[in-house]
């Protein structure tokens, strides 16, 4: 083997070595340009200008708008106590006829239930009896006067005829109340319109809300026969917690739904605000629906949410913001590219706008407010790799 031999064996590993390394320098140096960087804790993510020009990233400041949040309650359609009626038979008896089903409408005078009974002949007899013999007492009284005044009589059997007059007349009276209380009219009564049934009325145009009758059955004064409710003041009582109290007024508007039909809103208004608080620290709100619907009735469930005042405060859009783990963040621009990922508070949000509090921001730093995902994208999936 001649020297120039063993000049080329000697150098030839060295040569090898050095072409390999520069070659692994290239090609980590080209792979750089293809994959993030990510930097320490994973929060922080470096992109290449080509990178960055893909994902489409435009960054901005928070901006001041203005938020409304909604509060939701819920409550009862409720009716105040001079629009629920309940309807009685003051002198009882049986039911002869009623047409009344729950849900139908009733006009104010309306004929809906006929009761019959004995006790209404001999109410009525003994009121025209009452009445003729108070014709007569009427006339002994008034000649016993005259006779009194010219001293044709003495003054005791005057005071007789007198107490026994109106005695009477008390007694005539009280049959009349008594036959105004079942509905009959006693100038209208005579011994030929003796009945033995009376009229049960409608005192107001209204819906019935409860049927507890039927055909036949005998009732007391104390039972309830019906229950009709006037829907011109039939409002939403709704639960609210001492917390929430200062944030409604009367006068504001809301929008109450039932849990079947969600998506049907009814517009309502407060127009009372209960100042008592119960144990559960709660209160009563009185809202009246702006426009009454027949499928709405007592006692129904229903909610509702409230506009609360708005406010003004620093927000982003809603793209800005995005959820990974549970938590959401936003990515501050920290310049060269670079963006770190930092968690954030939202609060209400409103027509694309979110309200956004970041932890440990000074209310400088530019903000992702495109492209956002796509970065949570690529740094998930480069802390992915080097996993």
């Amino acid at each position: 083997m001649n020297k120039q031999s063993l000049n080329i064996n000697y150098y030839l590993p060295l040569l090898l070595l050095s072409t390999s390394f520069i070659f692994f320098s290239c090609n980590r140096s080209g792979s750089n340009q293809q994959t993030p960087e990510v930097i320490a804790n994973s929060n922080t993510i470096t992109l290449t200008e080509a990178q960055f020009k893909n994902a489409g990233i435009e960054t901005g400041s928070p901006e001041i708008k203005t938020i409304s949040s909604i509060l939701k309650l819920n409550g009862r359609i409720d009716v105040p106590p001079q629009n629920y009626v309940s309807i009685s038979a003051p002198l009882g008896g049986y039911l002869k006829t009623t047409r009344l089903l729950p849900g139908m409408h009733v006009s104010k005078g309306e004929v809906i239930a006929v009761l019959e009974d004995q006790q209404y002949i001999q109410l009525q007899q003994d009121y025209l009896t009452a009445k003729s013999q108070w014709t007569i007492l009427e006339s002994e009284y008034n000649r016993q006067k005259e006779l009194n005044r010219i001293k044709a009589s003495s003054d005791k059997v005057f005071e007789q005829s007198k107490a026994a007059f109106e005695a009477h007349d008390i007694l005539l009276n009280a049959l009349i109340q008594k036959l105004k209380l079942i509905g009959l009219n006693p100038t209208l009564l005579s011994a030929s319109s003796i009945s033995k049934s009376i009229n049960i009325l409608s005192p107001i145009d209204g819906f019935v809300s409860v049927v507890n009758v039927n055909i036949g059955k005998y009732v007391t004064p104390s039972d309830v026969l019906f229950e009709l409710v006037n829907p011109e003041d039939i409002h939403l009582s709704l639960t609210v917690f001492d917390k929430d109290i200062d944030k409604l007024r009367i006068g504001q508007k809301l929008h109450a739904y039932t849990n079947n039909n969600p998506d049907k809103k009814y517009p309502c208004e407060i127009i009372l605000i209960s100042k008592n608080v119960t144990n559960d620290n709660a209160t009563i709100v009185h809202c009246h629906f702006e426009q009454y619907d027949k499928s709405l009735l007592p006692g129904m469930f229903m909610n509702a949410d409230v506009e609360i005042s708005a406010k003004i405060n620093s927000a982003l859009p809603d793209e800005a913001i995005v959820r990974y783990h549970s938590k959401q963040y936003v990515f501050i621009d920290k310049g060269n590219f670079t963006y770190n990922m930092i968690e954030v508070h939202p609060g209400n949000s409103e027509a694309g706008y979110t309200e956004a509090l970041i932890e440990g921001s000074s209310g400088i730093e530019k903000i992702v407010v495109k492209g956002a995902y796509q970065l949570l994208m690529a740094l998930k999936n480069s802390s992915d790799e080097e996993e």
